[in-house]
């Protein structure tokens, strides 16, 4: 059960953070720069942000450094963060699900199902000792 409640804490704000630096990209970064550029220049600052929840949540939650329970941690978070990227995230901008996946930029949008995996396994990463 602990490894569920990191795991949501973890989604909070990994996902808190990325719905504050949304609109940012989207209105100062993708007029001016375009929107793979802007992506790939939100995501390196995202995964920081990931690392250091990771970090924060195992520790405040005393998350045990085995396997099972950071991995339970990191698929909860990545569970949460798809589920909402699908729903609340596509409503919000109009986008069916047809829509998003047809429009994704190739090379942004495979960096960004890649973080997810980094996102997901980020808690065995961290705080090992």
């Amino acid at each position: 059960m602990r490894s569920v409640r990191a795991g949501l804490l973890y989604f909070l704000m990994t996902f808190g953070a990325g719905f504050a630096l949304g609109p940012i990209r989207l209105f100062l970064l993708v007029p001016r720069i375009g929107v793979r550029a802007a992506e790939l220049i939100e995501l390196p600052v995202m995964i920081l942000i990931s690392y250091l929840a990771a970090r924060w949540v195992t520790r405040r939650l005393a998350v045990p450094p085995a396997t099972a329970p950071r991995l339970a941690m990191g698929l909860t978070a990545l569970a949460l963060l798809v589920t909402c990227e699908f729903t609340f995230v596509l409503k919000l901008q109009g986008l069916t699900l047809q829509d998003y996946l047809a429009h994704r930029d190739p090379v942004s949008g495979t960096a960004y199902a890649l973080s997810l995996a980094i996102v997901a396994l980020l808690p065995l990463a961290v705080n090992r000792r």
